[in-house]
């Protein structure tokens, strides 16, 4: 029985060798892949594959949002996150959202199919860099009764945030989400309300915190 893949990433190149690696795995089929996370969803929600591998910064629906879908639409499918970034929160969000795994692309080459095996299998994956931070995170998640934790965003607030965090415009970001300027602005004053802040700076810094960019 071959272990049933979708593949999701926006950098055609990258997808492009991974849809090569995966292709010479013999007990893996490949059943397509995409370039954002709405036809990855779509792709899930037709093929109905063993495992979606996401990339957690896609365009249009990142990743993250891609398990929480697959999750709330109880499909069948494991989802395995790819990423760039090793912040703790990003990874943490992801694992919350319904993902089996988090693999970075660093290491994709040596890893991808071991972690696809492994989630196929029911068993959760990390990449060995991630395993000490998370513990660490997760420690000091929990010893502050006063934490904060901020209220959720939807999949659209949380790529717009990532976008203006980035140093993107308000008309670069409409641009790239394909929608108006005027809805971008309506989601920032939504994401503002919600997280009490005032400035692009305060949310580039919860990005930052929250793990939706890996900017320094």
């Amino acid at each position: 029985m071959k272990v049933r893949v979708v593949l999701g990433d926006d950098h055609l190149m990258l997808r492009e060798g991974l849809v090569a690696l995966l292709q010479r795995e013999p007990d893996f089929e490949l059943l397509g892949h995409a370039g954002h996370g709405v036809d990855l969803l779509r792709l899930a929600r037709a093929l109905h594959p063993d495992v979606v591998v996401a990339d957690v910064t896609m365009p249009v629906m990142n990743g993250i949002e891609v398990a929480r879908r697959v999750r709330s639409e109880r499909l069948s499918s494991k989802v395995l996150c790819l990423s760039a970034s090793a912040q703790p929160g990003q990874v943490r969000m992801a694992m919350e959202a319904g993902a089996s795994g988090y693999v970075l692309k660093e290491n994709c080459c040596d890893e991808l199919a071991r972690a696809i095996r492994h989630v196929f299998n029911g068993q959760l994956f990390l990449s060995a860099e991630l395993v000490a931070p998370i513990l660490g995170a997760c420690r000091e998640a929990g010893g502050g009764q006063d934490a904060w934790v901020p209220p959720p965003l939807t999949w659209r607030e949380r790529d717009i945030t990532r976008l203006l965090a980035e140093g993107h415009s308000t008309q670069q970001v409409a641009d790239r989400l394909h929608i108006s300027a005027k809805t971008v602005a309506t989601h920032r004053s939504h994401v503002f309300r919600k997280l009490n802040i005032r400035s692009v700076a305060d949310l580039t810094r919860y990005a930052v915190r929250q793990g939706l960019t890996a900017l320094d």
